[in-house]
């Protein structure tokens, strides 16, 4: 046999998802910590978004300076996550170089991690967005600046959304390397 008659083939997507959500439960407390990290930027960024909501006077700072601090929270969210799933990928060199070598394609090694992120980032973003939102309006309501509820509700989704693309973009760069990494070279890795 030839090595032209080998192929990798890919389980199904549900065996990537059942990867993810092991990987998670594993990891969970660093997979946490993650989450409250977008949480975080995330409820910040909601609570901007709610802020300006209200009447143009209702905060001291200038748009440019909002923007600036809503782009900075999610420059060091993006960042935070990066770096979870780098040394996710870093302790899972076994793990990535055994699945590799009974047949699992880069691609599927790249879904794992795109699906990871994918539910870290609906966890952290949803609960953050939530807690933003609720949070400064309830300050607006007491300062007598109530927003209504539909803007608020879309800034809910809209907080999502923005965490969710901004977790699946902070792991191209770990599933990438992960995917590009020698199978057998990986299973001689101590870590």
């Amino acid at each position: 046999m030839t090595k032209g008659d080998f192929k990798n083939i890919d389980p199904p997507l549900r065996v990537a998802w059942g990867q993810a959500l092991a990987s998670i439960r594993v990891r969970f407390l660093r997979m946490l910590i993650t989450s409250l990290g977008v949480a975080l930027g995330i409820a910040f960024f909601c609570s901007m978004q709610t802020l300006r909501l209200g009447p143009p006077k209702a905060t001291t700072q200038s748009p440019e300076q909002m923007e600036w601090l809503i782009g900075t929270s999610l420059v060091m969210c993006l960042v935070g996550v990066t770096n979870s799933m780098l040394m996710s990928v870093t302790e899972r060199y076994r793990e990535i170089g055994t699945i590799k070598c009974l047949g699992a394609s880069d691609s599927f090694i790249v879904k794992v991690f795109f699906f990871e992120a994918l539910l870290l980032g609906f966890i952290g973003s949803l609960t953050g967005a939530a807690i933003g939102t609720a949070l400064m309006a309830l300050t607006m309501t007491v300062t007598g600046n109530a927003p209504k509820l539909a803007p608020t509700l879309y800034v809910v989704a809209f907080g999502t959304i923005v965490g969710m693309v901004m977790t699946v973009l902070a792991a191209i760069a770990p599933a990438v390397q992960a995917s590009r990494m020698p199978a057998a070279a990986a299973l001689r890795v101590d870590i």
